[in-house]
């Protein structure tokens, strides 16, 4: 049984080799890749909602340069300390899969038997998640409409993505963990100096939300050597200052042949009460 559901009637889908089927005989195609479409026409808001084959691709070739391995090793750590044997998953807003893929392959070495989905609402970038690992379940949906059943998850993870509070409270089972990743005041500080004439701290705060007790707050702290201009540009581009940089900070920008950057990340684990 897969662990996603029909976005059109809700009934539970079964993944046969090359599709998914719902017993209301509704069926998704499963791509070359591996991944399934289960966004509906009415929850697209663009013909390609999401990041595009740039920003997919510079993802994909950032991150499997292992820059941000802090991260992925301490999301691991928790996750592996908040689950059971058999845990189920989800990570909504995966991405090209590098964290859903390492923490699942940490589980497995761990000895333990996780079932695992990842959402993205980018096709382009999907194609590589489903690529990286073969054992998770990966589907282009929005995080505003899971197809997930009620209370059928252990843990959620949420990176840098939509914060779809009413879902997430949904689909988590009661005692269930919600593992929310946001940049800390001064990650990549280093590049927003290149980038703008005043650089900008993000703003850090502990927000309680409602149905939801806070466990913990965990930082990441580490440092970045990026030796070349392809590492650098790959970066930017997967930053939301690729998009809002003033021609000044891009002309300096491109013009970086090395780079010392911080990573600074803050990990919000809450308890679904």
């Amino acid at each position: 049984m897969s662990l996603f559901c029909c976005p059109i009637c809700g009934a539970p889908l079964m993944r046969e080799e090359r599709a998914y089927r719902c017993p209301s005989g509704h069926n998704y195609d499963i791509s070359k890749e591996g991944y399934t479409h289960l966004l509906p026409a009415n929850q697209k808001h663009s013909a390609a909602p999401g990041d595009d084959k740039g920003m997919a691709a510079a993802r994909r070739d950032f991150l499997s340069k292992e820059y941000y391995s802090p991260l992925l090793k301490t999301l691991c750590s928790q996750i592996l300390s908040l689950s059971g044997d058999s845990p189920v998953i989800l990570d909504t807003g995966c991405g090209e899969g590098y964290y859903t893929a390492g923490i699942f392959q940490s589980l497995r070495a761990a000895g333990k038997m996780p079932q695992m989905a990842g959402i993205d609402i980018s096709k382009s970038i999907l194609r590589y998640a489903a690529k990286r690992e073969k054992g998770i379940e990966f589907a282009v949906a929005s995080s505003y409409h899971l197809p997930i059943a009620d209370q059928s998850i252990d843990i959620l993870l949420n990176c840098f993505s939509p914060l779809a509070l009413e879902e997430f409270q949904r689909v988590l089972k009661p005692g269930g963990y919600f593992l929310y990743v946001v940049p800390a005041a001064r990650h990549l500080w280093e590049l927003k100096q290149v980038l703008y004439d005043e650089p900008y701290l993000n703003e850090e705060k502990e927000t309680p939300y409602d149905g939801f007790d806070y466990v913990s707050i965990v930082p990441v702290e580490g440092i970045m050597d990026l030796s070349s201009q392809e590492d650098i540009h790959a970066l930017f581009q997967m930053t939301p200052y690729y998009w809002k940089t003033p021609k000044s900070g891009s002309q300096r920008w491109a013009a970086l042949q090395q780079l010392a950057c911080r990573l600074s990340f803050r990990i919000h684990i809450f308890k679904k009460r």
